[in-house]
């Protein structure tokens, strides 16, 4: 018949001890994938900023040109059409340039919430080979003491 009471309880292993590790073995794969996913987006708004600074410098250019080209009353409508429309892609530049200040926050923060995990981690781990250092000492004692006794 299976042994009751609590030293058939404590061999065996408890679940919600073995959980944690698991939980933050599954957290950290999805930080790492989290970072990844954040470095991935980071080199394309950078890319997508480089394109549109690139664009608007090609803009300027060809405005000049075409100023350069026409007499002055001819180029006031060109000119008005070309204030609205710089002005208008320089506020979508500000908006992407907002946007990537807030991604590299969030980058920032899952960094951090990563290192506070890898160091509970470490810590855990660190108290689980104590307490198993401990257990087998005493485990040692125990035989020691039952040995020591007259039959």
């Amino acid at each position: 018949s299976p042994r009751q009471g609590p030293a058939a309880a404590a061999e065996r292993p408890d679940p919600s001890r073995l959980r944690p590790h698991v939980v933050l073995a599954q957290e950290n794969t999805q930080i790492r994938d989290l970072q990844q996913e954040n470095r991935e987006l980071w080199v394309s708004l950078e890319e997508h900023q480089d394109a549109l600074e690139l664009i608007m410098s090609k803009y300027r250019k060809q405005m000049l040109q075409l100023l350069e080209g026409r007499k002055a009353e001819d180029a006031e409508p060109v000119l008005k059409v070309h204030q609205a429309n710089s002005g208008e892609i320089e506020s979508q530049i500000d908006r992407i340039c907002e946007m990537g200040e807030v991604m590299r926050k969030a980058v920032q923060v899952d960094d951090e919430q990563f290192f506070k995990i890898q160091e509970k981690l470490a810590q855990l781990e660190l108290e689980n080979k104590e307490l198993r250092e401990l257990l087998s000492i005493s485990k040692e004692s125990f035989e020691v003491g039952r040995e020591d006794l007259p039959d």
